[in-house]
């Protein structure tokens, strides 16, 4: 600022009208760069990444307004000064759409003329709709389609589950796993009926399933969050950064249905007796057989032969059920299907130096570990723990912080006036303010130069000659200009030329001052 006020007061009053000037043109054109930029003109963005449809009936709305619009590949922009308000318009009138049409289709439906048929087929275009506004509504998705295939009931079969697909288009990067779950259960909890496994989420950009069941669910999430822990734990005892973990998980990425049945002969029951008992018996007379007793006077020769005979049968049957098992088991992908963990933890320092810890010290540690992970040897589960010194890492680079201009957005017309800008200063500052600064200022005119008494001194004009000097005083080469001079009257007797010039030096001092400040100046110019 010193400086700025010797430079101002060294300047003379034209010089100080000419900056004055200069300066109140290079704000006056900077407010009209600045104005021109706020202008009606000035077009700004409306909307942008709609789809066709939803641009044509955006870009109707503002020919049926009479509003000048810009169309710039899929971005829509109208002047600074209507923007806001046929937003807040346009809006009043559902536009843009971000979905298709939902329960407004079924306003137009009327009770004459419209079949079951008609209105089922209504009902769920106004469904998916519906279901399409709503995933639309998320801040990462730009565009949503549903489809849903819902079977008609037969009278004499079971109608098949339903089923839905739903098409995303994201604005940047792609949907996570959790992220087209919520999606999936979503649509099925607005469907009867639907399971959420028989949602489909596709990304509508690249083709792919999202969250699919051929992917592992939290293989990653779940290594990291058990790592985590276990270093937790260990750090408690060994001191921060004094402990390394390393998990390995090996998940199912099959699904496995399977049945098993199973009888247990011991586990017998009776569910059913039957006994049946049957009697019979039988007479039979013969005549007696001749003998020699039957021969004899006391004998009994008339006598027959009789026989007779009883049967019984009893008959029991017993139904017996064995006992029965039957189990279903399910194996869907992300069930672990081996663990392993590697830690690395620090020795001791001492007096003795480094030192590794005891083993019972490293039994301890692995017990908690293998306690915390939930290992399983029956699985093939493995748990290691050494204790080794650490070696210092050198750091492999510097952390990526986002720098002071991450957040700004640049816009091409406001580069546009900030470079007008620019080169109006320049011009202003390169053509009219420097000039004037460093151009030199005009010496003052020399007074005439005169005595003491008031008398002038002749001067002498044009080149100067030798013969205008005393006798022996040296000359400059090629001549001096006629700046200004005076006469040395002549002296009696010889002198000495540079004592002679001396004395009039002494004598003359302001005439010699004015003429030496004249051959100074003349040298400058």
């Amino acid at each position: 600022m010193q400086q700025l006020g010797e430079l101002w007061r060294s300047l003379d009053a034209r010089r100080r009208l000419i900056v004055a000037g200069a300066t109140l043109a290079t704000l006056l054109a900077v407010l009209a760069v600045a104005g021109l930029s706020r202008g009606p003109g000035q077009m700004a963005l409306l909307y942008a990444g709609l789809d066709p449809r939803g641009a044509g009936e955006v870009i109707t709305a503002l020919e049926a307004r009479g509003v000048a619009y810009e169309v710039r590949g899929d971005a829509i922009r109208v002047p600074v000064a209507e923007r806001d308000a046929l937003r807040m318009s346009l809006a009043g009138e559902g536009l843009p759409a971000t979905g298709g049409e939902g329960y407004e289709l079924l306003d137009s439906l009327s009770g004459f003329g419209t079949t079951a048929q008609m209105f089922d087929a209504a009902y769920w275009r106004a469904k998916e709709g519906e279901l399409a506004r709503t995933i639309a509504a998320g801040p990462q998705v730009r565009a949503a389609r549903v489809h849903l295939a819902v079977p008609p009931a037969g009278g004499f079969r079971e109608p098949a589950p339903p089923s839905a697909s739903v098409a995303v288009t994201v604005a940047g990067g792609t949907l996570s796993a959790g992220q087209a779950k919520a999606i999936r259960h979503l649509v099925a909890s607005a469907v009867a009926g639907l399971a959420p496994e028989a949602v489909t989420v596709v990304d509508a950009l690249r083709g792919t399933v999202i969250g699919g069941e051929d992917a592992v669910p939290g293989e990653a999430d779940r290594a990291a969050q058990l790592r985590a822990s276990l270093l937790r734990l260990l750090e408690a005892r060994v001191g921060p950064g004094r402990a390394m973990v390393e998990v390995s998980v090996e998940a199912v990425t099959e699904r496995e249905a399977i049945t098993e049945r199973r009888l247990d002969p011991a586990g017998r029951v009776a569910i059913a007796s039957e006994t049946v008992e049957t009697t019979g018996s039988a007479t039979d007379t013969r005549p007696g057989s001749v003998t020699v007793a039957s021969n004899l006077p006391e004998g009994d020769a008339a006598g027959s032969g009789q026989s007779q005979s009883r049967e019984s049968t009893t008959r029991e049957r017993t139904n017996f059920e064995l006992s029965e098992t039957t189990r279903e088991v399910l194996r869907v992908p992300g069930a672990i299907r081996r663990l392993g963990i590697a830690i690395l933890v620090d020795g001791i320092e001492g007096a003795d130096g480094w030192q590794p810890r005891p083993e019972a010290e490293l039994a301890d540690l692995r017990d908690l570990a293998a306690s915390a992970a939930g290992i399983d040897p029956g699985r093939g589960d493995t748990l290691t723990i050494r204790s080794m010194p650490f070696e210092p890492l050198a750091e492999a680079g510097t952390l990526g912080e986002p720098g002071p201009l991450a957040g700004v957005t640049l816009d091409a017309m406001a580069l546009i006036q900030l470079a007008v800008l620019a080169v109006t200063a320049l011009v202003l500052g390169l053509f009219v303010l420097r000039p004037i600064l460093t151009r030199p200022p005009q010496p003052a005119a020399l007074p005439a130069p005169g005595r003491d008494d008031g008398t002038a001194v002749p001067v002498l004009t044009g080149e100067i000659d030798e013969g205008d000097y005393p006798a022996g005083m040296p000359l400059v080469a090629g001549g001096l200009p006629a700046l200004g001079s005076f006469v040395m009257p002549a002296e009696d007797g010889p002198e000495d030329p540079v004592a002679r010039l001396r004395r009039l030096i002494a004598e003359r001092r302001a005439e010699s001052a004015d003429i030496l400040r004249g051959w100074m100046e003349e040298d400058a110019r």
